[in-house]
């Protein structure tokens, strides 16, 4: 059967009209071109959205924490408002209100001269034990250390 044309159809067919049974190109790219910037669209969407929690990551760790739960309740919830406070907390610079205090309660604390925060120390290095046969001599009022007051309990009492 040949391929003929409908004498009523006109003599020249635009090139993206295929043949039966021949893969659409137009088709193909449109829909390649949709899925790019379908991706593209979200990943714009989601770099605007995360936009107040990158301006407030040079503030303090609290107001950070708050614009990033803002954040993510605008993003779960879909709640405009939200970002929008996010986004004004995130641009205003909070005073720093817990230093000048922390300050002021510290000299106080010299000037009554109590000491109500014990201060982060390191613990000292232990000692290697001595050996036995060299005995350190003991100072008249230093109070015995837990390890000779343990020898002295776990020791066979000596018969005379």
């Amino acid at each position: 059967m040949p391929e003929e044309i409908n004498p009523l159809a006109t003599h020249y067919l635009p090139s993206f009209i295929t043949a039966p049974g021949q893969v659409d190109g137009l088709l193909v790219g449109i829909g390649i071109f949709l899925l790019v910037v379908v991706f593209l669209l979200g990943v714009a969407f989601l770099w605007l959205h995360s936009l107040p929690e990158r301006l407030a990551h040079h503030g303090q760790k609290l107001q950070f924490e708050i614009v990033a739960v803002l954040c993510l309740l605008a993003l779960f919830t879909h709640n405009n408002l939200l970002w929008g406070a996010a986004l004004i907390l995130a641009m205003i610079d909070l005073p720093d209100l817990t230093t000048p205090l922390t300050r002021i309660s510290e000299a106080l604390e010299r000037m009554t001269g109590t000491r109500v925060r014990v201060p982060a120390v390191e613990p000292a290095p232990v000692p290697d034990a001595p050996s036995p046969a060299v005995e350190t001599p003991a100072q008249p009022d230093a109070q015995p250390s837990s390890a000779e007051i343990f020898a002295a309990e776990t020791a066979p009492a000596k018969e005379h």
